[in-house]
């Protein structure tokens, strides 16, 4: 793709939060022909995503919290979504362990990667990774519900896993990540 793409200019449009840049380049298309486009990516770093699984009550952990975006477009009730947060300055599994525990109030022992997409990749810099981790309440270090110095007040919610699924389909559960993990444990399951 190198000789497929020429950057004309790049411009940083915010810095807050994330950063939004605008990017103008030439493209070479399939047939030979160069294209200017525009773009604009928003780049809030990458992150990482856990649905632990009681396999003997057939149970995962989920969070339900208030999601601006969601909020702003129209929908007015708190997300049920699993675990997750960016990576910072730290690897996938130390991530993700760490915002078992911050969340959840679980310590979690053998997590399974799983996979890292790109979740919209048209506008959206960000790869989550994907994981998976047996639990059982005596895992249970505190009532978790996120760090209140990050903005974060978390709900935890324990539920069978076809409940889970059962959300999906009635439209009480809307998150991509979270619906992908759930189908992901469906398909496979972790055994005892």
């Amino acid at each position: 793709m190198e000789d497929r793409i020429r950057i004309r200019s790049e411009e940083v449009l915010s810095d807050d939060w994330a950063v939004l840049k605008k990017t103008v380049l030439d493209y070479r298309r399939r047939d030979g022909q160069w294209e200017t486009q525009i773009r604009q990516t928003y780049d809030r770093g990458d992150g990482a995503v856990i649905l632990p699984y009681d396999p003997e009550r057939s149970t995962v952990l989920l969070v339900r919290q208030f999601r601006y975006a969601a909020y702003a477009t129209g929908h007015r009730e708190p997300l049920i979504e699993a675990c997750a947060g960016l990576l910072d300055e730290h690897d996938p599994e130390t991530c993700i362990r760490k915002e078992a525990e911050e969340e959840l109030g679980y310590r979690l022992k053998d997590v399974e990667r799983l996979f890292s997409p790109f979740m919209s990749p048209g506008s959206v810099t960000e790869r989550l990774w994907f994981f998976v981790a047996r639990y059982s309440p005596t895992d249970r270090i505190s009532d978790g519900g996120g760090a209140p110095g990050e903005g974060e007040d978390i709900e935890v919610l324990e539920m069978p896993l076809d409940e889970a699924l059962a959300g999906i389909y009635d439209g009480s559960i809307i998150d991509a990540k979270t619906i992908i993990l759930i189908q992901h444990l469906k398909l496979n399951p972790i055994r005892v």
